[in-house]
């Protein structure tokens, strides 16, 4: 295994923070940026899903674009998924469950309204997680794509 950090932290929620900053810090510079743009949100919300002052914990959701944006190794994702567990063991989806999972980023229209703007990123959200159920169940047919 390589070099993890070493996490004593007795709040869960500031364990994986912590590893999640040690992470980030490793990346290349414009990381931060990458992942806010790839999450729809701005830098200073991934202050406070990597600050361990702040309270705001990484919502589930937003998983899979995090270890895609951010490049997690094998190990970085397993230690990090351990201490999110810990954190939030009702809500977590388990690493298997995001093997299968994979991140893509659009460029849209900005509608110049925050409201109007979440509720297109959510439609879009809507509309790909439908159409990913669609072609799951499709998949034990032979003939199809």
């Amino acid at each position: 295994m390589e070099n993890l950090p070493s996490v004593q932290v007795q709040d869960p929620i500031k364990a994986y923070k912590t590893i999640l900053a040690e992470i980030i810090g490793k990346r290349p510079s414009g990381t931060r940026q990458r992942l806010a743009d790839a999450l729809g949100k701005h830098r200073s919300f991934i202050s406070q899903i990597t600050g361990t002052g702040y309270t705001t914990p990484l919502p589930e959701k937003h998983l899979s674009a995090l270890f895609s944006v951010c490049h997690f190794t094998a190990d970085e994702r397993l230690e990090f998924m351990n201490a999110y567990d810990l954190a939030h063991p009702d809500k977590t989806s388990r690493v298997e469950d995001l093997r299968n999972l994979r991140h893509i980023s659009l460029t849209v229209k900005d509608f110049g309204n925050d409201e109007k703007n979440r509720r297109f990123d959510e439609a879009i959200a809507e509309f790909a997680n439908r159409v990913s159920g669609i072609f799951s169940e499709n998949q034990g047919r032979a003939n199809e794509p």
